[in-house]
């Protein structure tokens, strides 16, 4: 389970996720959103099709990959959180050219 520490004077943007509108903490990645937001698989693997989620947080394992703004395969811990943005979880295998 993830728990903040002290969110009273963190400001906030609206973002949503697979159509949910959620609140992101500014400077927050997409992963951490998607962690605070108890969403804990972005995508499946492309072999076994098994849930996977944010794992590294460092962008080495590829696991976080994300759909942002319609572009698919982003890696969410490398990215933060902004005003609108747009996130799908990959819930089918990855599809070429996206």
């Amino acid at each position: 389970m993830l728990a903040r520490v002290d969110d009273r004077h963190q400001r906030t943007v609206p973002i949503s996720i697979d159509g949910r509108a959620v609140e992101a903490r500014v400077g927050d990645t997409v992963a951490a959103a998607l962690l605070t937001a108890d969403v804990a698989a972005c995508r499946v693997s492309t072999v076994s099709e098994n849930p996977r989620g944010p794992y590294c947080l460092m962008g080495v394992c590829f696991e976080c990959l994300v759909t942002i703004d319609g572009v698919g395969n982003r890696q969410g811990c490398l990215i933060e959180v902004r005003d609108g943005m747009a996130i799908e979880t990959q819930s089918r295998r990855r599809e070429a050219g996206r």
